[in-house]
């Protein structure tokens, strides 16, 4: 038997060294850009002084708005009121500021001013008169159509219906802390009130407001396409999840312990048979009589990093094209550019690209999982295309718990009991549904806390 030619293995041996030196340069460059990466983020979620912060800002920025000239477009400006309140003249002066020369009045032009009116509390005496019933001798009281509520002796001094409903907005829906509502409205509208008072206020316009969510959360399970999306929320300082599920004119939101199947069927029922839009989170999947459309731009935003992180795979390039694409299908299908049929010849083509994509095979264990990912929702794909009025993204969602992300961040991102979660989101699903379809907050909240007992808004009963 011939022996191995020494120098042919040292040959060997030197290559084989030089690809593991490569190998090991390739991972401590990459081994130091992830503990820069990590120490950004770590010192960027300290960064409590300036948390929306992008990085050192540019040297030399170009400056900000839209160029003159006309690619400008059409400039906008605030329209002519078409009411005036106060009319006022404003005369030339006699003498020119500059030379002293008498000034001629040549024409008249107008200039308009929006302004707030001084606001004072509106102060409502209700005497109320109380009787005893003849035949069973029930105590009997009178009720005005402008009262919220029977309370009398040390509870007679009330908020009303208008200052409740503008704290709800003010809290629910803009994220103000109920100090702040207190706050505002003793300076702006002379209206003295203790943040437990507005809390209180707050709780029983949650309980006269809850058949009107019940009614939502119908509205929901009978829509034909919702979108969902959750996010943290502290209960009690403990972790809970406060849900949005948002159709095109309705929003409700849950704020629960959990995030699981049970939670989500609690809104939309185990036997939901629309299309669900989401982002992909497993429990969604178990909603087996539904049809499914996965969040294209979560999909887009994973095969963005992994290109970053992975730039010689080829899956995350290919399937983030493939998606992009199917966008562009979509956008040119609204604009009417393609019929249906084009639309959905695109859609085969496209669904025989990604397939040929997903075939091949990946050492990185990252993109590994990715593809994985994607063959699990791959029934939850392209849904958009079949049903070309669906969303493809689960931006409704996440718009709808935007509110919720700034109040985490700036005002504790929580209730401190159980019961304010539940008047949390029955207010908020009902101020944003009304928001949706165009409709007065104020108006429709003011009868709900006028009802003697708790009825369905009228307007919020049926899908707009």
């Amino acid at each position: 038997m011939a022996e191995p030619d020494l120098s042919d293995l040292i040959k060997e041996q030197a290559e084989q060294l030089a690809r593991l030196r490569a190998e090991l340069e390739r991972l401590r460059r990459e081994n130091e850009r992830l503990r820069n990466a990590l120490e950004a983020a770590r010192r960027a979620g300290f960064r409590q002084a300036a948390p929306f912060s992008k990085g050192a800002p540019i040297a030399d920025p170009r400056r900000p708005g839209r160029k003159p000239g006309p690619p400008y477009g059409r400039q906008g400006r605030r329209r002519v009121p078409a009411v005036v309140d106060e009319p006022y003249d404003v005369p030339v002066p006699p003498a020119c500021p500059d030379c002293g020369g008498a000034v001629e009045d040549t024409h008249v032009t107008a200039q308009y001013q929006e302004d707030l009116p001084p606001v004072r509390p509106l102060v409502r005496r209700f005497d109320v008169h109380v009787g005893r019933c003849r035949r069973c001798g029930r105590r009997v009281q009178g009720r005005h159509p402008l009262q919220t509520s029977d309370a009398l002796g040390a509870a007679a001094v009330q908020l009303g219906p208008e200052a409740v409903a503008t704290a709800a907005v003010l809290n629910k829906q803009l994220g103000l802390s109920f100090g702040k509502v207190a706050m505002l409205f003793a300076e702006r509208f002379g209206l003295p009130v203790a943040p437990s008072a507005i809390v209180r206020a707050l709780h029983r316009a949650g309980v006269k407001a809850f058949p009107t969510y019940a009614a939502l959360v119908q509205t929901v399970r009978t829509s034909p396409m919702v979108v969902a999306d959750e996010t943290g929320w502290r209960v009690q300082a403990t972790l809970w999840w406060l849900a949005a599920y948002v159709t095109p004119d309705t929003t409700v939101y849950a704020i629960l312990p959990g995030r699981g199947f049970d939670e989500a069927a609690c809104v939309l029922g185990p036997a939901f048979t629309g299309i669900l839009v989401h982002d992909g989170w497993a429990p969604y999947r178990r909603f087996t009589e539904a049809e499914h459309q996965t969040c294209l731009g979560h999909l887009q935003r994973r095969a963005r990093e992994l290109r970053e992180d992975h730039p010689r795979a080829l899956l995350p390039p290919q399937v983030h094209e493939v998606l992009h694409e199917a966008l562009a299908v979509r956008d040119r299908y609204a604009a009417g550019i393609i019929s249906p049929h084009g639309a959905a010849v695109a859609r085969g083509h496209l669904i025989a690209r990604l397939s040929t994509v997903l075939e091949s095979s990946t050492r990185v264990p990252a993109v590994r999982r990715f593809a994985q990912h994607l063959n699990r929702e791959w029934d939850a794909l392209f849904t958009f295309l079949f049903a070309l009025t669906v969303d493809a993204t689960n931006w409704r969602a996440e718009h709808a718990i935007r509110w919720a992300v700034i109040t985490r961040k700036v005002c504790g991102g929580g209730n401190r009991t159980p019961r304010g979660a539940v008047t949390q989101y029955v207010l908020a699903s009902v101020l944003r549904t009304a928001r949706q379809r165009g409709l007065d907050r104020h108006a429709i909240l003011t009868p709900l806390l006028r009802a003697a007992t708790p009825i369905v808004s009228p307007a919020l009963a049926a899908p707009h």
